[in-house]
């Protein structure tokens, strides 16, 4: 197999999975282990992919974010810890919004058996997580559905979301900037996130060390309009001295974001 050849077949790979390992490259396009790190070396050099232990993770473009399947797969552990912190911020009684997201996905799932809980959702996986949680009223937003990540968006959500003024809003961000700036890759999810945003009394940011500086083209908002900020890891100066002055309340996990 010719070099132009394995490049597209382990970028196929990635796109596919999120991550590819160098000992599976290695055994299925039956190469050395040696010949896919130098592989991996030059697609990381192209901007295509970002080199992790062991392997390599798919690096998104400024317009168009990962796949959402292989979304899943990046930053997992740091994804659930952010889940069950951010989970843990909402008392019995409370009314939220949970919006589009993998990392929303997983404070779904650490808040099922809870009860007295009201749940609005443009997001169909978090109905399909909720649903066995008798104690979890589900109310769905409606609108279209997009078939990539099963969320509802467009004029019809929005002017759906704009009837409540809910306790707390779970929110998610395909990217961060230093300057505070959430970013986001489809200007219809963005419109849903805003008016999400403004419906709620507190407003809860949930995303991994991953985010920070990656590419996107339309701005959510600023992180000024979020009370508490959970993630993994904040390694950023800037950033964490913007979030102090604008009195965000910053939750590190520690998991690894890997």
């Amino acid at each position: 197999m010719a070099v132009e050849q394995r490049h597209e077949a382990i970028l196929g790979l990635a796109r596919k999975s999120g991550r590819v390992t160098v000992e599976a490259l290695a055994d299925q396009l039956q190469v050395s282990r040696q010949t896919i790190r130098k592989d991996l070396n030059d697609l990381c050099d192209q901007g295509l992919l970002n080199r992790v232990h062991g392997g390599a993770v798919i690096a998104a473009g400024g317009v168009d974010n990962l796949e959402y399947e292989a979304r899943r797969v990046l930053a997992r552990e740091a994804k659930e810890a952010i889940g069950a912190a951010a989970a843990a911020l909402i008392p019995e009684k409370a009314s939220l919004f949970i919006n589009i997201g993998t990392t929303t996905e997983e404070v779904a799932k650490a808040l099922q058996g809870r009860t007295g809980l009201l749940v609005i959702t443009n997001n169909l996986n978090v109905v399909d997580i909720l649903a066995a949680s008798p104690g979890i009223e589900v109310i769905v937003v409606g609108g279209r559905v997009r078939s990539a990540d099963r969320a509802s968006v467009g004029a019809f959500a929005v002017d759906f979301i704009r009837n409540f003024k809910v306790d707390f809003a779970v929110i998610g961000a395909s990217a961060m900037d230093e300057d505070g700036s959430l970013l986001d890759f489809d200007i219809n999810e963005v419109q849903v996130s805003q008016t999400i945003i403004h419906s709620s009394r507190r407003v809860i940011l949930v995303a991994d060390s991953q985010k920070l500086g990656r590419p996107a083209p339309v701005r959510i908002g600023h992180i000024g309009d979020v009370h508490v900020f959970v993630t993994d890891r904040l390694d950023s100066p800037t950033l964490a001295a913007r979030c102090e002055a604008q009195g965000v309340r910053v939750i590190e996990t520690g998991a690894a974001s890997a």
